[in-house]
């Protein structure tokens, strides 16, 4: 089940008076796999962004993440849902906003609970519900340069 999250959203009328545009329910929860579900709050094509569009830009779908753009995401797991081994081309700010989670690295996994903040750069990594209760992160998918160890390139993967 989809987290009931209100989203709003400010903007400018024709005289340049700061208002809200949009208040409401995010209701465009979708399931990549099963046992989790999530939603796209906002997203920019480039950076800077560009804050005088009047597109709802979680209408725009940008798979992962567009190059050099940003977007926002929530996504719910749920406990045991299915594994999902991927590497993006982003830089991540991840917040753990309820239950727990453990993300696993080629190093093992790390365990994040609720109110613990993760900055994921460009790692492979599978998040693994491993607790009874579900479990909601917010993410904030910045684009990255592709990732570069030891000469080689690493690319976005899964």
């Amino acid at each position: 089940m989809a987290p009931n999250i209100r989203r709003v959203v400010t903007g400018h009328d024709a005289t340049g008076k700061a208002v809200v545009v949009s208040d409401g329910v995010m209701d465009a929860w979708r399931s990549p796999r099963p046992g989790s579900a999530g939603c796209v709050f906002w997203t920019s094509d480039r950076t800077p962004a560009d804050n005088s569009t009047q597109q709802d830009r979680a209408l725009v779908d940008p798979k992962t993440c567009h190059p050099g753009g940003s977007v926002l995401r929530i996504i719910e797991y749920q406990p045991g849902c299915a594994p999902r081994v991927h590497r993006t081309a982003t830089l991540d700010y991840a917040f753990v906003l309820s239950g727990e989670i453990d993300m696993e690295l080629d190093d093992g996994a790390v365990h994040l609970a609720a109110g613990d903040v993760l900055i994921q750069r460009g790692t492979i990594h599978n998040w693994v519900n491993n607790g009874n209760v579900p479990c909601v992160i917010a993410f904030v998918l910045i684009g990255a340069d592709p990732l570069r160890v030891g000469g080689r390139t690493i690319n976005a993967e899964g």
